[in-house]
């Protein structure tokens, strides 16, 4: 059976984007993230994690480091009520050319295979043109936000995308488009 899911970007989209976000005390979660994912839950729709991570692979911080930082993101959403299903990151820089860097489809394609996600069903919200670009070529539809860099691009028409100041705005969207 396949299900609707939201795959969500990490650092701009949930988390205050500092670069290379990987300590729990520069943690801060965004306004209205949880919130936003608790709405999309809510109307059916799974929630996972999407991340290029490329701070690993140019040796700013280890696997490890990522996975401390995102098992407290996880719990933190969980204690709001939001269930991650999956995060799934890629730890390469961009210059190794691998296909799961965004907006590379591997990470969707092994959703799919992993979780039963419906990618014609589903949906991206990003603050990156690369997470647009990953909805596009996995077959799925997109919600730019400007809550992170996105907010540095507010000018940048994003073409047939869908643009939100942030999650909740990114969840009535989703919702509006059902």
């Amino acid at each position: 059976m396949s299900a609707r899911y939201v795959f969500v970007d990490r650092d701009g989209t949930l988390v205050a984007d500092r670069g290379y976000v990987h300590r729990i005390e520069d943690y801060r979660l965004l306004p209205g993230a949880a919130a936003g994912l608790l709405r999309l839950q809510e109307a059916g729709f799974a929630i996972a994690i999407v991340t290029n991570q490329s701070g690993i692979g140019r040796g700013h911080y280890s696997e490890a480091d990522f996975q401390r930082f995102q098992d407290h993101l996880v719990a933190d959403l969980a204690a709001q009520g939001v269930a991650i299903a999956a995060s799934y990151h890629c730890p390469h820089r961009p210059d190794e050319g691998c296909a799961c860097r965004k907006p590379g489809t591997a990470l969707l394609e092994r959703a799919r295979d992993e979780l039963g996600a419906d990618l014609s069903a589903s949906w991206v919200i990003g603050d990156q043109p690369s997470d647009l670009e990953l909805a596009r070529r996995a077959g799925c539809r997109a919600v730019y936000v400007q809550s992170g860099q996105g907010s540095e691009r507010r000018a940048e028409p994003p073409g047939e995308i869908a643009s939100a100041s942030d999650l909740v705005a990114a969840a009535e969207l989703v919702l509006a488009e059902r």
